[in-house]
C-alpha cells in the first residue's frame, strides 16, 4: 500500500468520518449516518414555484404557486430550497448558525446547487443575505455567505459575498407576523455602492440558510431591483412550511 493511503487509513482510524448530525460514525466525511439520513425532508416532487414549498399532487409540468404565495406575490421570480426544516434539517441549519459547523456548509451547498440549477443562468451571480456588522462580528462569521461560497465551487458560478449590506441592526424576526418583518426590514438592506456596476443587468441568485416568511429575502430582492439588477431568484437550505 502506498505511503499516502497507509497515512489516510491511519487517520481515518484515530478520527474516523462522523455524521453531521448525530456524531455517529459514517463511511465518508461530510455525510449523514442511515437515520439521520432517513429523518432529513429532501424537497422534491411538486412545489411552489416562488418559494420552493412542496405542494401535493402532481404538478404534470405546470408553474404552480402556494397559498401564501398567491396571497403576497414575491418581488423575486423563482425560489428554491433544499430541505425542509424539521429534524435533520432543523439540526444542521441550528448547527451551521450558532453552533460553529461550518463544516456543514460543503454538504450543503451541494444540496442547494441541486436544487437550484432549474433557476440558473450561465452568467448568474450569486450573493449571501448580509449580516450587520455587530452581530458578524459575535458570531465570527456569516452562515449564508459560507453557503454561497459552497454553491459557487460547486457551480461554477460567481459570487459576491459583500454586494448587499445590512446597514441597520434589526430585531430577532423569530415570532413576528409578516407585516411586521417586513417594517423591520425596511431600508435595513442595500446594495454596496461599489458593486453596482457588478450587478446592473445581472441576474441574481440570493442564498440564504432557511426561509420563514420569506421577509429578509424580499427586502434583499427590492434592494438588488432598485439599484438595476436583473432578474433575482433566491434559495435557502430549508425552508419552513406552516404543516410541519
Amino acid at each position: 500500500m502506498p505511503l499516502l493511503e497507509r497515512l489516510q487509513t491511519g487517520l481515518n482510524a484515530i478520527y474516523p468520518a462522523r455524521c453531521l448530525a448525530c456524531g455517529g460514525i459514517v463511511d465518508s466525511d461530510f455525510g449523514l449516518c442511515g437515520p439521520c439520513w432517513r429523518d432529513t425532508s429532501f424537497i422534491g416532487g411538486t412545489i411552489c414555484d416562488q418559494c420552493g414549498v412542496p405542494l401535493p399532487g402532481v404538478s404534470g409540468g405546470d408553474v404552480l404557486s402556494c397559498d401564501s404565495c398567491l396571497q403576497s406575490p414575491r418581488p423575486w421570480v423563482q425560489g428554491r430550497a433544499a430541505l425542509l426544516y424539521v429534524n435533520t434539517g432543523r439540526k444542521l441549519v441550528l448547527a451551521l448558525k450558532h453552533g460553529d459547523r461550518q463544516e456543514i456548509a460543503r454538504p450543503a451547498g451541494r444540496w442547494m446547487t441541486t436544487a437550484a440549477k432549474p433557476v440558473l443562468h450561465p452568467d448568474t451571480l450569486f450573493a449571501p443575505i448580509p449580516l450587520h456588522w455587530q452581530r458578524r462580528l459575535r458570531r465570527r462569521y456569516n452562515q449564508s455567505a459560507l453557503l454561497a461560497r459552497a454553491m459557487a465551487r460547486e457551480s461554477g458560478h460567481s459570487c459576491c459575498v459583500d454586494l448587499l449590506l445590512r446597514y441597520r441592526a434589526t430585531p430577532s424576526l423569530d415570532g413576528l407576523g409578516r407585516e411586521e418583518r417586513r417594517r423591520a426590514l425596511e431600508n435595513a438592506i442595500r446594495l454596496n455602492p461599489a458593486h453596482l456596476d457588478m450587478v446592473r443587468d445581472r441576474p441574481v441568485l440570493l442564498v440564504d440558510d432557511v426561509m420563514t416568511s420569506g421577509a429578509t429575502l424580499a427586502a434583499a430582492t427590492e434592494a438588488c431591483l432598485s439599484a438595476g439588477s436583473g432578474p433575482v431568484c433566491v434559495v435557502t437550505l430549508a425552508r419552513v412550511a406552516k404543516d410541519t
